[in-house]
């Protein structure tokens, strides 16, 4: 939930901030690209091919990183501690340079955005904690609804989703006001939540996992 969250916010402080670009909504992305390209005002085309370029590598680089660190917990670990480091540079590279839409500056900040978030999003996938995707809702609000008594369900996890929701937009409106004071306040909320993240979440999902393990030997005996 804190890292939708911290999703929230860092889409806002890209779309708002960057100039019509995500770095979290790869879906988004390519629908911009497309728009883009066929020549709507305003949209741009380069932006969202540097984000889904960087997004990708950052993928790869968490994909390997879950291939080398096999245990769940260590290499959520490992995870936090890349995207912490991408997104303190990123603060400080939109403290230090006059970040515009369009220009270098934002490039960059779009490419350490999207690889911080690209190695996330590869390491989530592998953790598999259901209807916590962090970065996309489609299936969350589709299962929200499609297992809700209105459907005929038993609205089993509706909580998890429909909060999973609310974190996103929360984090979004948190991520658009900051953008107004400054971007780096924006990116600088989402490093904290991912700094929160390691230092208190992982530890404790570490200790449970270990705790789980003698049990399921004894299960297994």
């Amino acid at each position: 939930m804190v890292l939708t969250f911290a999703t929230g916010v860092i889409d806002a402080a890209s779309f708002l901030g960057l100039g019509n670009v995500f770095t979290a909504n790869m879906t988004g992305n390519v629908v911009l690209l497309g728009f883009g390209i066929s020549g709507a005002p305003e949209l741009p085309v380069l932006a969202p091919l540097v984000s889904l370029a960087a997004f990708f590598i950052g993928s790869v680089v968490g994909g390997r990183m879950a291939n080398r660190f096999p245990a769940k917990t260590n290499h959520l670990s490992r995870s936090m501690q890349v995207e912490i480091g991408v997104l303190v540079a990123a603060v400080a590279w939109t403290l230090l340079v006059d970040v515009e839409p369009g220009h270098v500056s934002a490039g960059v900040t779009i490419a350490m955005l999207a690889f911080a978030l690209g190695v996330r999003n590869a390491t989530v996938r592998r953790v598999k904690v259901a209807d916590l995707t962090t970065t996309v809702l489609t299936m969350t609000l589709t299962a929200l609804a499609a297992d809700s008594p209105l459907a005929g369900g038993d609205g089993h996890g509706s909580w998890r989703r429909g909060g999973a929701v609310a974190a996103m937009l929360l984090g979004a409106v948190a991520g658009g006001l900051l953008v107004k004071a400054h971007l780096s306040a924006a990116i600088a909320l989402a490093a904290v939540l991912a700094l929160l993240t390691w230092l208190v979440f992982v530890p404790a999902a570490a200790a449970a996992e270990a705790s789980a393990k003698p049990l399921d030997r004894k299960a297994g005996s």
